[in-house]
């Protein structure tokens, strides 16, 4: 239990059900439509496509969803991909004919089919209670009427104001007077209002078959983009075999590749084998076991993690105990290893989480991204459409696992988690902040479990992330001096992070008790609430 005396918060406790989002609006929705009838999916839509409209730099339609889904509460997970791929026409032999050799954010080149849409609608149908009409309704209004604009976003939305401002389309509906709209201020999104209400008349085809679908081809096109209406009709985002791992005694369950879910696992893998200690997370042993785990387990996932459908991933030695043993025995006690070893194989940003439990314990864990805060910066004129940038995750490498293909998944840095034990749902959870998220899902479960935070407490507690690609390590400057000092010490290249790491929320499911226990990060501007 946290100390009463200093600023925090503490988790929520209720026995009906819960929703826990990064915004309060958000919150709110989702426990308004459980209140109406609806179930943890139908709260959980309404929830992100709240989050679509107030949180217009994190998450949006023209992004991407991926989903775990306990019916029930009980540990039979499904898994839901909505990751949108490659135009058709994007290809390696295109790309380097151009003489392409990075995609640049604002570049169409950057922008993949979004997925969002297509995930809402297929999980609605197969696991809600209501419509997909009925439950953006909240959206809509927020879009149509109008909402204020809170902290975090603000903060957000400053830093992204030289992107904001140079796409015409963008700043027309982010800028207005030229200007980020000021904490408390409100601000409209009318075109989005619209192009939801298309879609809850007329169901995902509004988005992928109409106007909408022709307002952002032929925007992207006019940018030299390859995306086609056909690309849009073939969007399919389907059902896979959830992977998991064992700790503490529980199963963490994760999306499989082409998310990087299955780095979070090879993480508690690496980490189960070392003496946590009793003196809590933030000691400089801990951290630096952490750090050098997070540089292995991270340049692994950039050599192999891939689109399954064109590239063997290799899950289950990636999984294997040995790998993690391989792993761990490189890890230097007393030192940095810059850059990291190789581990090879026997055979290569801005997003929201939401969790949201219902009273017959359906569980929903449930993620929505654009990637980098506002994406691509590029927004469809007529629909107000924000696009993704999600072909960053691409390689361009000719042979390289990741390398760019027409109809092609990139690599994806948003995961839902799922905890389960005994048959049961125990804990739908996630992390937010790109690259950081796999590594924060080793960071929040070993809080729990390794030093018996609750689960707002484990959320609170300082973060540190290695950069997967200069090596350089972000720690929150809540840490003390004195370990920031050591691990400086040990060669770690410490630097404060731009912006607080990652977000999270958690609901943990006591089945003897009948209460729903959850937690939402103070880095960003929502809460957990329950009824």
């Amino acid at each position: 239990m946290r100390n009463l005396e200093r600023p925090g918060r503490s988790p929520v406790h209720a026995p009906n059900g819960m929703a826990a989002t990064s915004h309060p609006l958000a919150s709110q929705a989702a426990i308004d439509v459980l209140k109406a009838g609806g179930n943890a999916m139908d709260g959980a839509v309404a929830a992100c496509a709240v989050q679509c409209v107030v949180e217009p730099g994190s998450t949006g339609i023209g992004g991407d969803n991926f989903c775990l889904f306990a019916p029930n509460g009980t540990d039979q997970v499904v898994a839901f991909n909505g990751s949108g791929k490659a135009p058709v026409a994007a290809t390696i032999d295109y790309y380097e004919g151009q003489g392409i050799t990075e995609f640049e954010r604002r570049s169409p080149h950057s922008v993949t089919i979004p997925g969002a849409v297509d995930a809402w609608s297929k999980l609605l149908a197969d696991h809600g209670r209501m419509s997909l009409g009925e439950v953006l309704q909240p959206a809509i209004g927020y879009a149509r009427d109008g909402y204020p604009v809170s902290s975090r976003v603000h903060h957000d939305w400053t830093a992204c104001k030289p992107l904001i401002a140079a796409e015409e389309s963008t700043a027309s509906i982010f800028l207005p007077n030229g200007e980020v709209p000021k904490v408390g201020q409100m601000h409209h999104q009318k075109k989005l209002a619209a192009t939801l209400q298309l879609i809850a008349d007329n169901g995902r085809d509004a988005f992928y078959c109409g106007d909408v679908a022709e307002d952002i081809v032929s925007y992207l096109q006019g940018k030299g983009g390859l995306h086609t209406l056909d690309d849009f009709a073939a969007t399919n985002g389907e059902y896979v075999t959830p992977i998991s791992t064992q700790y503490h005694g529980h199963t963490v369950h994760e999306c499989p590749p082409n998310g990087q879910g299955l780095f979070a696992l090879l993480l508690l893998n690496v980490m189960s084998g070392f003496d946590a200690g009793s003196d809590g997370p933030i000691t400089t042993k801990r951290m630096h076991q952490e750090l050098e785990a997070c540089r292995l387990a991270y340049r692994a996932r950039n050599m192999y993690l891939a689109d399954p459908a064109y590239s063997d991933v290799p899950i289950e030695e990636i999984l294997s105990a040995d790998y993690a043993a391989r792993m761990r025995d490189q890890i230097n006690e007393s030192k940095a290893t810059i850059p990291p070893a190789e581990i090879p194989l026997t055979r290569h940003e801005d997003t929201v989480y939401i969790s949201v439990v219902d009273k017959d314990r359906n569980a929903a864990s449930f993620i929505n991204t654009v990637f980098h805060g506002w994406g691509s910066g590029l927004t469809a004129p007529k629909s107000g459409v924000v696009l993704q940038n999600r072909g960053h995750g691409f390689s361009l490498t000719r042979g390289h696992p990741n390398c760019i293909n027409g109809g092609k998944r990139p690599l994806h840095t948003i995961i839902p988690g799922m905890l389960t034990k005994g048959g049961k749902a125990i804990m739908p959870f996630g992390v937010m902040g790109g690259e950081y998220q796999a590594f924060g899902h080793l960071q929040f479960l070993s809080r729990v479990f390794d030093y018996g935070l609750d689960v707002q407490e484990a959320m609170d507690a300082p973060r540190s992330m290695v950069d997967p690609f200069t090596g350089e390590v972000e720690i929150e400057t809540a840490v003390p001096q004195s370990i920031r000092d050591e691990l400086t010490g040990m060669g770690h290249k410490i630097a404060d992070p731009k912006t607080p790491i990652g977000g999270s929320q958690a609901i943990w499911i006591d089945w003897e008790q009948g209460v729903l226990t959850g937690g939402s990060d103070p880095r960003k501007d929502g809460c957990a609430i329950g009824y």
